[in-house]
């Protein structure tokens, strides 16, 4: 799984008819300190996150595992809102 910032929505009205019904968001991976770290990633978002969340997003075949993705045709799923971030007994982040 990676972390990411949810910096957007997506909006397709059309699309194939597996994907009906999903949300999407525009993910950005981030570091510990919330500095971008990858591009963007648009990701099913199976959990309720919103924009300015940080979450735990996983992409490829592993995104396919929630009662939300199985099965569809998807390459990133968001499947956790993170509360904090603890390394070292120092809290990097928190909501």
């Amino acid at each position: 799984m990676n972390v990411g910032l949810v910096i957007g929505t997506v909006v397709a009205t059309k699309k194939e008819e597996e994907l009906s019904g999903l949300t999407f968001l525009l993910v950005r991976g981030v570091d510990l300190d919330g500095k971008p770290t990858s591009t963007q990633v648009v990701a099913v978002d199976a959990v309720g996150a919103g924009v300015g969340e940080v979450v735990l997003y996983a992409s490829g075949s592993s995104a396919r595992q929630t009662k939300v993705t199985r099965d569809r045709p998807v390459d990133a799923t968001i499947m956790a809102i993170v509360d904090a971030i603890e390394v070292d007994g120092k809290v990097r982040y928190k909501k």
